[in-house]
């Protein structure tokens, strides 16, 4: 049998959508990981950081936290992120999971000075992205799904920025060999993002934003999920 992965729970979806699971489970299946080829650890609620010992690698859910609240248990996760990502540790970290990673290797992160980015989002790619094991070979521009609101707003010393959107200057990035952060969500699927935009309809309409109109751009995201896919065919040494 496969070494199974690990996935550090940092957050809850919004009530609305936790009746399709959380995200654990949403990252899960979309990766094509059986329930035994998956460890979830849930951090965010106190749980205790496992030894990297017998993982494939590790992915790091999106969360309602934000990275620069620095609660105890998530600086405890970026130290321990820190630490497997310079013994080289297949890393993917997702929204808040991309956050953390590049706060943990030096990168700065906060709000961005534009606002919430949310919806189906242009992604491009950059050119590095073109040697890179998840990003090689996929549309130069392809849609992903995301919803933020803090960004990476320098990368970490040494890192490669893989995507942009036209909001966010880093959407994905490579650190090393093997860890990656993604600002988008490869596991979201149309349903998850209207449910995203429903469950926010207040605030984007304080925002001055139509949730109907926004909905109604939301479309499928196929690419993105392949990313999400490469990343466990990549860890296993496929």
């Amino acid at each position: 049998m496969s070494a199974p992965f690990l996935i550090l729970e940092t957050g809850q979806p919004v009530a609305s959508m936790r009746r399709h699971g959380g995200f654990p489970h949403w990252i899960r299946v979309a990766a094509g990981l059986a329930r035994d080829e998956a460890v979830v650890v849930d951090v965010e609620h106190g749980s205790e950081l496992p030894s990297r010992d017998g993982f494939a690698g590790t992915i790091v859910t999106g969360s309602g936290a934000m990275v620069t609240e620095r609660a105890d248990w998530s600086e405890r996760s970026a130290e321990w992120l820190r630490e497997a990502a310079h013994a080289g540790m297949p890393l993917l970290g997702i929204c808040y999971g991309h956050q953390l990673l590049a706060h943990a290797l030096g990168g700065e992160v906060g709000y961005h000075p534009d606002g919430r980015e949310m919806g189906t989002v242009e992604l491009d790619l950059q050119p590095p992205a073109a040697d890179d094991p998840l990003f090689a070979g996929l549309p130069q521009r392809f849609p992903a799904q995301a919803t933020h609101l803090q960004s990476v707003l320098r990368p970490p010393a040494g890192a490669t920025v893989l995507a942009r959107s036209v909001h966010d200057a880093c959407h994905a990035f490579r650190w090393g060999e093997a860890a990656w952060g993604l600002q988008f969500h490869p596991e979201f699927s149309a349903t998850h993002m209207r449910g995203y935009v429903n469950a926010r309809e207040e605030a984007l309409r304080e925002e001055g934003r139509c949730p109907r109109r926004l909905s109604r751009t939301i479309s499928a995201t196929p690419q993105a999920r392949r990313v999400l896919r490469r990343f466990v065919r990549h860890a296993r040494g496929h």
